[in-house]
This record gives structure tokens, sequence and C-alpha cells, in this order.
């Protein structure tokens, strides 16, 4: 089982992963549809925002109290956030050929800044095995405190699931063959080459990132943040999925930054990860997890075996079965994905970066349906 979903706040969980689904969902479709509704969503509300988090750390809105200066005040969040809001206003410069969203060599970007996310991703993998490694001498797994106040059981599963994160990279083709959709409003920014093929083994890479190291989130980030986008490109908005994640990102990152106790401490607080084994049966919560790694964390000795100690002292057996199973999942995803690039590539005798390789597949045409004619 992926998640200890068997407390008596079970219920109030699932109710919460609906509730950030549809949230998702409805907000992406805000900020996609019109001009108006993109430039509020990933303009102005990130810009009060910003202005919001200088302002709390010069001791405003509580100073050291306020939810985000208290939880979430890791460079990671503020990186994530701001670096997928800029890639939601560089496609809406692409969608809407505003400066140099017109010009050819701009279509790079998407292609540019997803890597550059995912490489972000990997290398938070390879920093848990390398701590594992210090702590144990092997990889076999070892807990350890990060700075975002986690606790992260370390070990192969994240080398593995890195490897496939960087085989994920370069399963992006097509990278400059980027339309317009052609209703009314140009919604969308369509990647045509970008199919299902992609997709699910991004689903699965980024899954596993967030079940290994941000395993306290990932009932949200990890699972609803993911499925949002995805289920919009199968049933309404085919060819707009990165666009479609991009946006979903930014918007949950703004939402955790500024309600940070939403998924640690409020009656709709994540499930956990079966690797926290019987964390959920001894009433251990994500905040209770949070409060011991964050101070392990400032002490200095997040990367000792004094983490191990702690979560065995609450009562709590790394189980990292799922994590493992996930990560081979995740490579092997990644492996069949390049394969068959490189095998229609081959067939064609095409460049699979400069031009579209599942040109003639469903998700391909019906993505070419809804572009726009030059």
């Amino acid at each position: 089982m992926l998640f200890q979903l068997y407390s008596e706040h079970a219920v109030m969980q699932i109710i919460g992963w609906v509730l950030v689904f549809c949230g998702l969902i409805a907000m992406n479709e805000i900020g996609r549809r019109t001009k108006q509704g993109g430039m509020i969503v990933f303009v102005i509300i990130p810009t009060i925002l910003t202005v919001y988090f200088i302002l709390a750390h010069l001791g405003m809105f509580g100073g050291q109290n306020n939810p985000t200066v208290a939880y979430m005040d890791g460079w990671f969040h503020y990186f994530k956030l701001y670096a997928a809001d800029i890639g939601c206003v560089g496609f809406m410069m692409i969608k809407y050929k505003w400066g140099i969203g017109k010009e050819k060599w701009f279509k790079w970007f998407p292609w540019f800044i997803v890597a550059a996310n995912i490489m972000i991703a990997n290398v938070s993998d390879m920093e848990s095995a390398l701590a594992a490694y210090s702590i144990t001498g092997n990889l076999s797994g070892a807990w350890w405190a990060s700075n975002e106040g986690v606790f992260i059981y370390g070990g192969w599963w994240n080398v593995v699931n890195a490897i496939a994160g960087m085989i994920n990279i370069f399963c992006m083709t097509g990278c400059i063959n980027l339309l317009t959709s052609n209703d009314k409003n140009k919604s969308d920014m369509l990647w045509p080459d970008m199919t299902i093929w992609f997709i699910v083994a991004y689903d699965l890479w980024n899954f596993e990132y967030t079940y290994l190291n941000l395993p306290t989130h990932t009932w949200y980030c990890g699972v609803a943040l993911l499925l949002a986008p995805t289920f919009a490109n199968a049933l309404w908005n085919k060819g707009a999925w990165i666009q479609n994640r991009a946006n979903t990102l930014a918007i949950w990152c703004m939402w955790a930054q500024v309600v940070p106790g939403f998924q640690l401490s409020s009656r709709f607080a994540a499930a956990l990860p079966s690797v926290y084994g019987g964390a959920t049966a001894n009433g251990i919560t994500a905040m209770d997890l949070y409060e011991k790694a964050i101070t392990l964390y400032n002490t200095g000795a997040g990367k000792t075996a004094q983490a191990g100690e702690i979560i065995s002292g609450m009562g709590i057996t790394a189980d990292p079965r799922a994590q493992g199973v996930v990560a081979i999942l995740a490579i092997a995803a990644n492996v069949i994905c390049i394969a068959v690039i490189i095998k229609r590539s081959i067939e064609m005798g095409k460049n699979p970066y400069s031009n579209d390789v599942f040109a003639g597949t469903k998700d391909y045409e019906e993505a070419m349906a809804r572009a726009e004619v030059a």
C-alpha cells in the first residue's frame, strides 16, 4: 500500500484530496481560458504574494510565526513556485505570440525550463542517496532530515529514479513544433508530440520523486497535482499537458506556500506514505514529523545517524518496499519511452527534437486537430 489510509482521519484525507484535485482543475481553467484570467492567476497574484513574502520576512504578518516563514521557508519551495510561474508566463507568451514569444528560437524555452526542473529534482534525489551513503556506507537505506523539515529514507531507489529523470529529459520530442489552439480565445499552447508516452513516463518519475523526497506532502503534490493536468489532457485539453502541468504546479505552490497547515496540521492533513511504518497506527502526524525533523536539521545533525534514532524513538520502522517498486516502474517506463522514440526516429530518418516522431498516433492527431492553422 502506498499510503497509510486507515486512520480515523482517512475520510477527511480523501475529501481533502478531492478538494485539491478539483480546485487545481478549476484554477487551471481560469488561468488558461483567457488572457485576463492568465494575467490574474500567473502575474498579479504572484506579484502580490512576492510582496507578502518579503514583508513577512521583515517581521510583518506574524514574523517568525507566520506560516510561510515557519514552515515553508526553504529555498526549494520558493524555487519551485517561481520556476513554475515563469514557465506559465513563458507559455502564455508563446500561445498569444507576445514579444519574444513569437520568435522561433523561443520555442525551445519550454524544453529548457522543464529540463531544468527535472535536473533540480535529480540533484535532490542524488543528495538523498549520498546522505544515506554517508550514514551507513551503502545504499540499503538510512534516515536523514532535510532543510524542508522532512525525514527522508534515502537509498538505491533515489539513484534509480535520478537515472529515470535523466532519461525523461530526452523523452521530450518535437520541441519546437509548439502551436496555439484554434478556439476563440486561443486558450492553449499545444505541444502535439508530447503524447501519452511521455506523460506516463513523466508522471511515474515525478510521483516517485515526491514520494522519496517530499513524502509528507506527496498525497497532494505527488498524486492530486500530477493527475489534475493528466485528467484534463485526457478528456478535453489534448496536446496542452505541459501547459496544464506548469499551471497546476504554480497554483499548488502558491497555495502550499501561503497555507502550509492545510497539508501538515488541518483536518485534511496529508496521508503519510508507507515508508513511515507504524506512524499512523501510533497517532503520528505530518506535523509531528516536521517538528522533529526541522529541529534536528537546525542543530546541523540532519545527515547523521541521529535521524534514525529519532525515528526509531517515535516507534516508526522504515518500510521502503513501495519506494523501490515505484523506482523500478519509473525507470522501466522511461527506458521504454526513449526506446520507442529512438525506434520511430530511425524509421522516419528524423531528428526527434526538431521534428515530430509521434505523427500519425492518436494523441498526436487529436492535438493537431485543435491547432490554429498558420
